[in-house]
């Protein structure tokens, strides 16, 4: 269902890239293209209508977030050392996410073991809701 709406999604750019060409031939208020802009527009409004419901009846309908797993993986995503780095300078915070993915341990717990925070300021430092939003 991916590959099949990546076509679609392919196929309208196309179809837009004609629309545009065709646009760009007009002479004063005469366009002899307008059938062939009036066809792709049709013909991509009726594509993308069509794959949107096959694709959510086949590939979205029914599926769930596994919510555990999600904050298990962000727990665990070294890419948030970014929020350390002004704090603690970037080549110590380098170095904290160079030894947990050595380690297989933690981000917060090699963070703390480095002695350069403590778990009060990492938890108000590394915050992924904050992260998310501008500052």
């Amino acid at each position: 269902q991916c590959e099949a709406l990546t076509m679609v999604c392919v196929k309208v750019i196309g179809n837009h890239n004609g629309i545009t060409m065709a646009g760009s031939h007009g002479h004063f208020e005469l366009n002899v293209f307008k059938p062939l802009i009036i066809h792709n527009i049709l013909q991509s409004i009726h594509i993308m209508a069509d794959s949107s419901r096959s694709f959510a009846k086949y590939c979205i309908s029914g599926l769930k977030a596994d919510k555990k797993r999600i904050k298990e993986l962000l727990d665990n995503s070294l890419m948030l050392v970014t929020a350390l780095a002004p704090q603690i300078g970037y080549d110590n915070a380098s170095r904290i996410a160079k030894k947990a993915l050595k380690n297989k341990t933690k981000l917060k717990d090699e963070a703390i073991k480095s002695g350069l925070i403590n778990e009060k300021d990492y938890d108000k430092i590394v915050n992924p809701k904050k992260m998310i939003y501008p500052s």
